[in-house]
């Protein structure tokens, strides 16, 4: 059975097959990537019990369609694709003003700062909620696949249905923007 080596030490490709008829198997997938889906559903409602719910649901979903999983990309990228049809869903069925928290998205540590650096990293922080709001759809979307969902560049076109170099591109220009809304005093 797969499940008898160590569970760091298990292929990914070999944990999904053996989810389709063990549960342990899909809970070490769960267990995996649960904060990735998380942090990704996140970013892209306003409460962390909205999150919470999305993330319930691509699992459930992944669960439920994971026999039609062909293996193609990763398994991260199949269910961060899962992830973005839910957070779309999300947002047909409840239009809102979305205030995202990147504090609780990125999992910013907290560390010691002084009160003048405490003022300019709110500065910077409410800078970027606004201007992630402004910059494209596609390139917003690129960026947390990439950073707050931590897929690698592969697996974000995978995810997004795009070649690799309009990923690179997409997320190179969303950087750009940010960098231009909000460093251009620094």
């Amino acid at each position: 059975m797969v499940l008898d080596q160590p569970l760091t030490d298990i292929d990914e490709q070999a944990l999904v097959r053996a989810a389709c008829s063990d549960p342990q198997a899909f809970d070490v997938l769960y267990r995996r990537h649960v904060t990735a889906v998380y942090r990704y559903c996140l970013g892209h409602v306003s409460q962390p019990t909205d999150a919470e719910e999305l993330t319930s649901q691509v699992f459930l979903t992944a669960l439920e369609t994971l026999p039609r999983y062909r293996g193609h990309g990763s398994f991260a990228a199949w269910l961060m694709g899962i992830a973005r049809h839910k957070c779309a869903d999300y947002h047909r069925g409840r239009y809102q003003n979305r205030q995202v928290s990147m504090e609780a998205a990125a999992d910013v540590p907290a560390t010691a700062v002084l009160p003048d650096d405490r003022l300019d990293q709110a500065t910077l922080l409410d800078c970027l909620r606004q201007a992630l709001r402004q910059i494209s759809p596609d390139r917003r979307e690129a960026l947390q696949l990439r950073f707050w969902a931590g897929l690698s560049v592969r697996e974000t076109a995978v995810a997004m249905r795009r070649g690799q170099g309009a990923v690179k591109m997409l997320v190179s220009r969303a950087i750009s923007d940010l960098q231009t809304r909000c460093l251009h005093d620094a």
